[in-house]
């Protein structure tokens, strides 16, 4: 009994890997690297705690952020996440709708001035949620050449 539940966990994490690895090769532009579509996720966290700090930017961003991060952490979700793949597939959902809507509210200004990663990662990240991917307002910074995201880091140099 115990053997047939680890071989159906290890079949179930090695689905959500495959799972993983197929949405990372489609989001990724063509000679951008697996690993810079990796990182997308760090930069992504680290994008949204600036949003949340950032007191220029209304009330609503951060309340959508809270409700994210609270929904994600409580151990009573919609599907358990004690249910193997499908169990975090609720959480990811909330969390993407959370994060589009910051960078929807924030405007691309925001989001530019606070984004620590490539501009191919932005674009991945603009590309993963579904939204537009226009070049910001004020941005005096070249265009990349490979994905028409302001500041490349040959721009930044």
């Amino acid at each position: 009994m115990i053997s047939s539940t680890l071989i159906g966990i290890g079949i179930a994490l090695a689905a959500v890997w495959v799972a993983v690895g197929a949405v990372v090769f489609a989001l990724r532009l063509p000679g951008q690297s697996v690993g810079e579509v990796m990182r997308v996720l760090p930069d992504s966290l680290r994008l949204a705690a600036a949003l949340y700090r950032d007191r220029s930017l209304p009330s609503s961003l951060r309340w959508r952020l809270r409700v994210a991060v609270i929904y994600s952490v409580q151990p009573v979700n919609l599907i358990p996440d004690v249910i193997p793949v499908i169990g975090f597939a609720d959480n990811v959902a909330v969390l993407a709708w959370s994060l589009r809507g910051a960078l929807r509210v924030a405007g691309q200004d925001a989001v530019v001035f606070h984004w620590k990663g490539s501009p191919e990662s932005l674009a991945t990240l603009y590309r993963a949620l579904r939204l537009p991917r226009t070049q910001a307002a004020g941005s005096r910074q070249r265009a990349c050449r490979r994905c028409g995201w302001p500041g490349s880091a040959a721009s930044r140099r």
